[in-house]
């Protein structure tokens, strides 16, 4: 029975989701990244503006330089998140010629600072700091000796500019997941848009119409598609041989009703005794080749409609084997033919099946044998094992069948090109289904000098007869 277990909508959805997720947590990262870096580069290159500012405003008395701080160095430095500021100014020995905090500048950073200009993060009081250092000349002065001006603020600014442009990088994101999500919809029902046709066409359908569909469909569904077809191939095949056993049943059945009927009229127009009486045998050999008739095709009925694991157990197929020659060799049909047993293995020969099948199968070779040769044949059973699995076969020295009709012996009522027989034609189908529920094979040979060979192959069972118990 089929389980509906979720749907490909939920479960596209859900992929997606993932795979967006864990991209959008890699942009998210990205994008603070990017925020923390623009945020940098922003307040730094106002450091360096800073920087170049009070450069700008220094002034030499002698060989003594005069500091004094524009307002526009302080301005920059002061942003609207209330930062503190910090500058000082060394001369060529790093003594502080002005300053505002008392921030000690460590050597190894004015060393640096003179080759080229830097910006180190500190720690001072607990509080961090971004600073600033760079080495100006006096160039064009009288004194050419270099000062280095140190600026520097507080990073709370830094860290607000960053989450401010970190959240307008969240609000785009969301923005564009949930645009994403509606595309996402979109294209998942303009692409699933194939199987609504297929499930339409299909539901249009009638139930006998078994044609390949004839509809165009994307790469993904075409194996779908050719499945289908292959079913429905199939099931016009399987539709076909039932028509046409139906039709070789009513045929089968009506050809002997018929005979019932005009051996029973012409009787009722006779007032002879004799007559009554032989018309009373040819109707009772009559219903008993019907009745024969009737009950191979629900056998055959039976065996194509039941289920597959049925009451399937490890058998010994020899004691079947046995039980079944000595139970046929007492009845009176057997009574002018020479059926035999040949020597069975002294071993269980086990098999996975059914016993009753295994039986009608057994059966059904037997009446064909007997039905199908002369008086006085010989038919022998056997047994045997070899590299494949184990060989049940039936043989018989009658008049055997053609090679180009042999092939369809296996059909129902086919008899291999014989009318002389009251046969029905369905032993060797039966035997075939049966042999196919089991996993076996029939083989149809011709054995010399004379007659007909008749081999079924099983594979032996994987669990041993005493476990039965």
């Amino acid at each position: 029975m089929t389980q509906v277990v979720g749907s490909l909508k939920a479960r596209l959805a859900i992929w997606l989701l993932v795979m967006v997720s864990g991209l959008g947590a890699l942009l998210l990262m990205e994008a603070y990244g990017a925020s923390q870096r623009a945020a940098e580069r922003a307040f730094d290159s106002q450091l360096a503006a800073a920087a170049l500012t009070v450069a700008d405003a220094i002034q030499w008395e002698g060989r003594d330089p005069v500091v004094s701080i524009p307002l526009a160095a302080l301005q920059i430095l002061a942003t609207a998140h209330q930062e503190r500021v910090f500058y000082t100014v060394l001369d060529h020995d790093g003594r502080r010629i002005s300053y505002n905090l008392d921030i000690v500048i460590p050597e190894a950073d004015q060393a640096a600072a003179a080759d080229a200009p830097i910006w180190r993060d500190t720690t001072q009081a607990g509080t961090r700091w971004r600073l600033h250092g760079r080495e100006y000349d006096s160039a064009g002065w009288d004194i050419q000796d270099p000062v280095q001006i140190w600026v520097g603020h507080t990073t709370e600014g830094r860290r607000v500019l960053t989450h401010e442009l970190f959240e307008r990088a969240i609000l785009r994101f969301v923005a564009m997941v949930l645009l994403a999500a509606l595309l996402m919809l979109l294209a998942m029902r303009v692409a699933l848009t194939p199987m609504r046709q297929l499930r339409h066409r299909l539901r249009q359908r009638q139930a006998d119409d078994m044609r390949p569909l004839d509809m165009q469909v994307p790469e993904e569904l075409r194996e779908m598609v050719e499945a289908l077809d292959t079913l429905f191939s199939r099931q016009r095949k399987s539709r076909d041989n039932l028509l046409r056993f139906t039709a070789d049943a009513s045929h089968q059945l009506k050809t002997p009703l018929a005979g019932l009927q005009s051996t029973s009229e012409l009787a009722l127009q006779s007032h002879a005794p004799d007559v009554w009486y032989q018309a009373l045998v040819d109707v009772h050999e009559g219903a008993q080749r019907t009745s024969r008739l009737a009950g191979q095709l629900l056998s055959l009925a039976r065996l194509r409609h039941m289920e597959e694991a049925e009451e399937s157990q490890p058998l010994d197929l020899g004691a079947l084997l046995r039980d079944s020659v000595l139970e046929w060799a007492q009845r009176d049909m057997a009574a002018q033919h020479d059926l035999g047993l040949a020597e069975l293995p002294s071993e269980p020969m086990v098999v996975q099946g059914q016993a009753w099948a295994l039986r009608e199968l057994l059966g059904n070779l037997i009446d064909n044998a007997l039905r199908y040769t002369p008086p006085g044949s010989e038919i022998t059973l056997g047994l045997y094992a070899n590299d494949d699995g184990l060989v049940l076969y039936i043989d018989d020295n009658g008049p055997g069948v053609d090679a180009e009709v042999r092939h369809r012996l296996r059909q129902p009522f086919e008899r291999g090109g014989r009318q002389d027989t009251h046969g029905s034609g369905l032993g060797l189908a039966i035997v075939d289904n049966i042999a196919q529920r089991h996993a076996a094979t029939l083989e149809i040979k011709e054995r010399l000098p004379q007659g007909l060979r008749i081999e079924v192959h099983f594979q032996p069972s994987v669990q041993p007869l005493e476990e039965l118990a």
